[in-house]
């Protein structure tokens, strides 16, 4: 009674008159109230008077015919404010839910019970349940739940007790348990009894029963879209019930009826309830197969297209494409194995990891379909996509971040002996060279000095050369600086069918190339171009006349007979490439398939549109339109022609000869990456990427050719393997394309293109064997539309801008021309890979100003500054930033010189040359990211990797370890420029872990070159930066070089590979001048880097940065930098749906600038005034 006086004082404080009555309720519950019914309903009309009489907004809901509950109904309803919650609230705590439970068993107690008493306690228990954490506890105890059911089977026609015990039984189950008692008590075939077809008698009650299936939710009276989407994870049994009772065409069939009937759209949630029914089911593998089996597909097809046109009726759209995509039959890739097409034999199989499971693993079973009912599939990318990178998951936390302070911490002790190390004396000639000899002569050695290669002895017992004969006995091709011996003219290639390039010289050296026309009959071209000029590229361009009358259909012939494919004369606007060189270099370079052809963009070369690229702006629909075309194959299987027209794995070949109807796909050169192609339908094509050598998965980067088009038809092309869960393809991305016939009438160059552009994950089952053990995963497709503006074209895609281990090659020995006797370069093979490709290292600095003790002193103790780039293959931006890097270290300009006065440097422009040359996506030959080998290299598997860094551990036996190490590299799901750095601080400061203040003693010298390029680069952004030290990225460059090695600044600096949302380039996409650009910012910021260290320098020379630059210093805020924690996009119009699985509530929104920003202290955003200070 003490709970009733309290309920009674928060609701009247007049509360005399309501104790009294309150007290006369109380005493009928039990026996008197079975007897007299109708004093219950006297008495509660009698409290709910002088509720009224309080509550002036009761007046609004009262009328004559109005009961006591309704109108205690209306009272909790109709305030707003604050007051309404705090009511229903003291009334649950104060125990008014246990006296309704009590009042309604008592009822009914009664034969029959009353039925206006049953629809007030009903209608009060639905409102005050929502608020009463355990409620579906008492309901149960209490034997209230019970009540309500068999209430229900009493009454199923009765439409006005129905829908109160419906209103309290959704509540009810919101508690899993309940749930499954109510599954086991027949209330799952209750509720399908229930379920009517479309009339306006029973839209209310549909839209109390199809709640039911989402316990969890807490439904007010009106449904909304929202709640309905709320996910079901406890309700596997219910909807197994729902198969086994045969409950699934019902449910098709009322949904039917009601779309047919509800022409207006005035049901659209009940629509959609019945829509979200059927994707619980279906959550289970049974309720797929009863989906399929009923023609579901064909149904939810039907109407979702007949709802199109309506855009309010997206969301009966979106979710039925979600359950079609869901029931959509799981396949297997269209491939005999998921292993890479190319075979290559190591010499050791690594005794643990994924190569050696890959190796134990028996013939056919490593591509196996995981039948799963988990659909709670986290989007989590494990394949760890850049040093940084891609391991940053869609739902991410603080876990990976180191809190060892141990590791924290730089090693105590060498890890290896110096005599260990000594071999490698000789690649730093220029620490000891005394120019005695001949100052300005070339300071690069007659022959290549060798550090013995894997396959024969390590650096610990490798001869010491005595003499350049000896030094020459090294098997391979090395690429050299100066000009080579002359040597017997080269045998020619192997004869091509189609689009191959044959170079053959005759005694008088005259070059004649063999190059085939747009219609694919060879023709003999002489070549004659102008020497190259010795200028840089920004120049060269400014020159350039770009108009419209380049005669872009000049070179093409309407009858395709005698047409001359001409070489575009590139010198004037590509100072560094040649073709004929590029073809030389191809001859030299080794790879798994034995590659004979050049492709075009390779040998032509690519010169940076003057025009921009902006962002593609999504089209809205074109995921849902891409989506149901797919789903047309199930539906429609008549139409689709599955045809094969290009497979690398047919021994005889992989292009196959056909009517001249489709189009001719090609990737056997350098770089290609395109394993099968398969015709869908006439203009549609599914294409399939090849797996990185000796793996299974890793599947992103493509290049391939296609010929045979349409003139002004549209095609459309499905990259079916992708892997991972975003993609910067639905945030504006286009593919690039290069077209033959552009090239040759004066426009050599890659452009963006691609049209309805999106990706999303498809009906391909990814095996647990590739996706780390995961089951359920599957693969996402990458589609885009394009067209073709040349007739006899042959043009080619690529995921990025391509730079081959050849282009290298070419454009390391190009250098040579920009060296003038003031500059001091070498050329060192530092090793031989596993495939046989020679591993380039570069030293590039001044030469003394005389040989004078003071001049030399001081060029051996300039600092030393290690470069590295490309250690994943399909990161090809990062070549294009180390171009410019090269470029500009190579040039004349005042600022050049001084830089190379200040610094020595060491660069390693490709640590992965032969993943590069086979079209690898991250791994090298030996099936391994080398990004991940670095605390413990193997010198046979990764031979790189291991000499790299036994250079770096040399100087450090020697204290002259670098002063700045950076290895580039490119993102692919975020935008800009930005670095990874390492810091114990900011490290610590995320973890929230306990430290001492000595262990947080650090130089912040580490921020000093971010912040300079943030404020000299536009494409650089402070705000993507992270110095935060993850676990799982002990093991890569920028962490082991700066724990180990001892560099404080050690970076990863990441390039984007689509464009930029800030700053000058803001809207744009990224391209090879932006790239390059970037590389010679880094140059700059390294200049300036040097004034902060103290070091001597040429001050005056500092002030004409930005002049030849040609980029203005900005003004930027003092932005701490963020641990970023989400992708870095804002929302689109058109909610984009990743997963099969996935739905409007379950989706992450994208934020702008990605994350959750955590601020750092202002202290450690200044330089470190020990930074001023210091000395090398």
């Amino acid at each position: 009674m003490s709970q009733l006086k309290i309920t009674a004082l928060f609701i009247n404080p007049n509360n005399s008159r309501v104790l009294m009555l309150l007290g006369q309720l109380e005493r009928m519950n039990g026996e008197a109230m079975v007897k007299d019914a109708d004093m219950a309903r006297q008495i509660t009309a009698k409290i709910l008077h002088l509720i009224q009489t309080q509550e002036k907004s009761g007046k609004e809901v009262m009328s004559k015919g109005s009961s006591g509950m309704e109108v205690i109904l209306a009272s909790l309803e109709v305030r707003t404010d604050i007051s309404r919650g705090r009511r229903v609230g003291v009334f649950v705590s104060k125990g008014g839910t246990g006296i309704l439970f009590q009042l309604l068993i008592t009822a009914s107690k009664e034969m029959p019970p009353s039925e206006e008493l049953m629809l007030q306690l009903h209608s009060l228990l639905a409102k005050v349940g929502s608020k009463d954490r355990k409620f579906g506890v008492k309901a149960r105890l209490s034997g209230a739940l019970n009540v309500t059911v068999n209430l229900m089977k009493q009454n199923l026609q009765n439409t006005k007790l129905l829908l109160p015990c419906l209103q309290v039984l959704r509540v009810y189950s919101t508690n899993s348990v309940n749930a499954i008692y109510l599954g086991k008590n027949a209330v799952v075939e209750l509720m399908f009894k229930i379920v009517a077809p479309y009339s306006k008698k029973n839209t209310m009650l549909m839209s109390h029963i199809l709640p039911f299936f989402f316990p969890r939710a807490s439904l007010p009276l009106f449904l909304t879209p929202s709640i309905l989407l709320l996910p079901l994870s406890c309700t596997e049994t219910n909807a197994r019930r729902a198969v086994d009772g045969g409950h699934v065409p019902i449910l098709l069939a009322v949904y039917l009826d009601w779309h047919r009937n509800d022409t207006r759209h005035r049901h659209m949630l009940i629509r959609k309830g019945l829509l979200v029914c059927l994707r619980n089911i279906t959550n289970i593998k049974l309720g797929r197969k009863a989906f399929i089996e009923a023609d579901g597909m064909r149904v939810l097809y039907n109407t979702s297209t007949e709802c199109l046109p309506v855009r309010t009726l997206d969301p009966l759209v979106n979710t039925s494409s979600l359950i079609m995509r869901k029931c959509f039959p799981k396949n297997r890739l269209p491939l005999p194995t998921i292993k890479s097409a190319f075979c290559y034999q190591l010499p050791h199989i690594p005794a643990v990891g994924p190569v050696a499971q890959l190796y134990s693993q028996p013939p056919g079973v490593d591509d196996v379909v995981d039948e799963s009912d988990d659909n709670e599939e986290t989007e989590a990318d494990t394949e760890n996509d850049t040093e940084n990178e891609e391991d940053e998951k869609d739902h991410r936390t603080n876990d990976d971040i180191e809190t060892d302070l141990n590791k924290l911490h730089p090693k105590k002790s060498p890890s290896r002996p110096f005599e260990e190390l000594r071999a490698y004396e000789r690649f730093f000639v220029e620490l000891s060279e005394d120019f005695q000899v001949s100052l300005f002569s070339s300071s690069r050695s007659t022959r290549p000095i060798i550090v013995p290669t894997a396959q024969a002895l390590s650096p610990k017992h490798a001869p010491v050369p005595h003499s350049p004969e000896e030094c020459n006995t090294t098997e391979g091709q090395h690429t050299q600086l100066s000009p080579p011996v002359p040597t017997p003219p080269p045998a020619p290639l192997t004869p091509l069918e189609l689009d191959a390039i044959h170079l053959t010289k005759d005694q008088d050296r005259k070059e004649k190339a063999y190059i085939p026309s747009p219609d694919g009959h060879t023709t003999l071209s002489s070549l004659s171009r102008p020497s190259s000029q010795g200028q840089r590229i920004e120049q060269e361009l400014a020159h350039v006349n770009w108009g419209s009358d380049c005669g872009s259909e000049g070179a093409e012939d309407e009858g395709g007979e005698g047409a001359v494919l001409e070489v575009p004369d590139t010198a004037l606007l590509l100072p560094l490439h040649d073709p004929d060189l590029y073809v030389e270099m191809v001859e030299g370079t080794h790879s798994v398939p034995q590659y004979a052809e050049v492709a075009y963009p390779d040998y032509f070369g690519h010169v940076a549109p003057t025009f921009r690229e902006p962002l593609l702006e999504r089209v809205y629909g074109v995921q849902r339109s891409k989506i149901f075309q797919d789903i047309e194959r199930l539906i429609h299987p008549n139409d689709i022609l599955d045809k094969v027209v290009y497979d690398l794995d047919i021994p005889s070949g992989p292009v196959i000869e056909d009517d001249g109807e489709s189009l001719r796909f090609n990737s056997q050169f350098e770089s290609g990456n395109l394993r099968k192609a398969v015709q869908i339908r006439k203009y549609e094509y599914d294409l399939v990427l090849n797996s990185d050598i000796n793996s299974n998965h890793y599947h992103q980067w493509f290049y391939f050719e296609v010929s045979g088009m349409r003139v002004g038809t549209t095609y459309r092309l499905n990259i079916i393997n992708c892997e991972k869960s975003n993609s910067q393809f639905n945030y504006g991305m286009q593919v690039l394309m290069y077209s033959v016939q552009e090239a040759i009438s004066g426009r050599p160059r890659w452009v963006r293109t691609g049209a309805d552009i999106c990706y999303y994950k498809n009906h391909f089952a990814r095996s647990s064997i590739a996706a780390g053990g995961q089951k359920g995963k599957s693969y996402y497709t990458m589609t885009f539309s394009t067209s073709f503006s040349h007739k006899d074209d042959v043009c080619y895609f690529a995921y990025h801008y391509p730079y081959t281990y050849s282009t290298l090659k070419m454009h390391l020995s190009k250098l040579e021309a920009l060296r003038t006797p003031q500059i001091y370069l070498r050329q060192d093979v530092l090793c031989e890979t596993l495939g046989g490709n020679s591993c380039p290292l570069l030293t590039i600095t001044a030469m003394p100003e005389s040989h004078s003790n003071d001049h030399i002193c001081q060029f051996r103790n300039r600092p030393l500054i290690f470069l590295s780039a490309r250690v994943h293959p399909g990161e090809t931006n990062a070549s294009w930033v180390m171009k410019g890097t090269l470029e500009f270290l190579m040039g004349t300009s005042p600022l050049a010189a001084s830089l190379r006065e200040a610094y020595i440097f060491k660069i390693v422009p490709m640590l992965n040359p032969d993943g590069v040359v086979n079209g690898n996506h991250r791994c090298s030959l030996s099936g391994e990211d080398l990004n991940r080998q670095w605390q413990s290299p193997n010198p046979e598997l990764h031979p790189t990797i291991f000499h790299t860094k036994s250079l770096l551990q040399y100087l450090a036996h020697i204290q002259r370890a670098p002063l700045v190490f950076c290895d580039y590299h490119g993102h692919s799901r975020k935008k800009n420029v930005f670095m990874y750095g390492c810091s114990i601080k900011e490290t610590v400061w995320q973890s929230n872990i306990s430290a001492t203040s000595s262990d947080l003693q650090e130089d912040l010298g580490y921020r000093a070159l971010p912040k300079i390029l943030s404020q000299i680069a536009p494409a650089f952004s402070i705000a993507s930066c992270s110095f935060v030290v993850e676990r799982s990225k002990e093991s890569t460059a920028r962490v082991v070089v700066w724990r180990e090695i001892g560099v404080q600044r050690s970076y990863t600096m990441e390039s984007t590979l689509c464009g930029c949302d800030q700053g000058k380039y803001k809207g744009l996409h990224i391209g090879t001048r932006e790239l390059e650009e970037m590389g010679a910012h880094f140059c700059v910021a390294l200049l300036r880097l040097k004034r902060l260290t103290g070091l001597r320098n040429h001050q005056h020379l500092l002030d004409l940065e930005s002049d030849i630059i040609g980029t203005q210093t900005k003004v930027v805020n003092s932005c701490p930098t963020t641990y970023v924690m989400e992708e870095d996009e804002p929302s689109c119009l058109e909610a984009i749906d990743y997963s099969a699985e996935s739905n409007d509530e379950d989706a992450e929104p994208e934020h702008e600038h990605g994350s959750e920003v955590h601020e750092i202290p202002d202290h450690l955003d200044q330089l470190s005034d020990s930074e001023t200070n210091h000395r090398n």
